[in-house]
C-alpha cells in the first residue's frame, strides 16, 4: 500500500497521495503558487498515524495547477403542492485545481 495523508480544506476532508490532481473549493492564490496543508492523518503504507486534531511535523505540499475553474451546475428546486409555488435556482461552485507534490511526516 502506498503512503497517503488526510487533509482538510474548504470544510471538506480529502485523502491524498503524491501526484494526485484534484479540485478543491476556491483558494484565493495565484496560479503556480505552492501551498502547505496541515495533516489530520498520515500513513506510510504500513502504519496509520491519526492526529488529535493534527499530526505534528506532518505537512502536505501542493501546487496550484494552471487554472481556477467552476464546477458543474447544481440546481435547487422548491415546490409547495397545490399552491402554484415553484422556484428553481442554479449554482456553480468556484474551484481550484491542485496537485500534491509531497507528503512529509
Amino acid at each position: 500500500m502506498e503512503a497517503y495523508a488526510v487533509i482538510e480544506t474548504g470544510g471538506k476532508q480529502y485523502r491524498v497521495q503524491q501526484g494526485d490532481v484534484f479540485d478543491v473549493e476556491l483558494l484565493h492564490t495565484e496560479t503556480d503558487a505552492n501551498l502547505e496543508f496541515d495533516v489530520l492523518a498520515v500513513s506510510d503504507g504500513e502504519k496509520l498515524t491519526v492526529g488529535a486534531p493534527l499530526v505534528e511535523n506532518a505537512k502536505v505540499k501542493v501546487s496550484v495547477v494552471d487554472e481556477h475553474l467552476r464546477g458543474k451546475k447544481i440546481y435547487s428546486f422548491k415546490k409547495k403542492r397545490r399552491k402554484g409555488y415553484r422556484r428553481k435556482i442554479g449554482h456553480r461552485q468556484e474551484l481550484t485545481k491542485i496537485k500534491v507534490e509531497s507528503i512529509t511526516a
